[in-house]
């Protein structure tokens, strides 16, 4: 009879565990349309990245859809991601199925007309793909501590895209 020494356990699966990450966004428009800023916080396992940038000429609805984006894109590998936001229009998209509605029906919504910023929320799902998202909306400008900070980032890179660009003399 022979017998064997287990020395090593291996798992069945290779796959590493998909890590948590919070991403927090918000858009911000000075008029609407109006220059607009983004912004979008990554936080996962005790490190944080934070993101922002600006349109000269957008809506806040565009602004709110592109931190969503920027953010998704930043991940590296798949992620189970909590989005976390204070657009209604953005986490019912994911939380109420809206997206899928609006790719069966054409892009279209329940009235048939085309669906707004198609192509940021096309940008969305290529970019979300890869991940499992869990919408949280939050209520915004109230006592969220990251919906605050991430307000604010948003609306200080839209200012800093409104500003007039300096015209050197010659």
């Amino acid at each position: 009879m022979t017998l064997f020494l287990v020395q090593e356990v291996v798992p069945l699966s290779t796959e590493a565990p998909i890590p948590p990450v919070l991403l927090i966004t918000d858009g911000s428009c000075l008029g609407n349309p109006g220059p607009g800023g983004w912004a979008a916080i990554l936080r996962s396992g005790g490190h944080e990245k934070v993101l922002t940038g600006s349109d000269a000429a957008t809506t806040n609805n565009r602004m709110e859809l592109t931190a969503v984006v920027q953010g998704l894109r930043a991940l590296t590998r798949p992620c189970a991601v909590t989005l976390k936001s204070d657009s209604q229009l953005v986490i019912k998209a994911f939380a109420d199925g809206w997206l899928d509605k609006w790719q069966h029906n054409g892009w279209r919504s329940t009235n048939r007309s085309p669906v707004q910023n198609q192509d940021l929320w096309q940008a969305i799902l290529d970019a979300a793909a890869a991940h499992a998202i869990q919408p949280q909306w939050v209520r915004g400008h109230d006592v969220d501590p990251d919906n605050l900070r991430v307000d604010r980032l948003a609306q200080r890179a839209a200012r800093a895209g409104a500003a007039p660009t300096p015209r050197r003399s010659l």
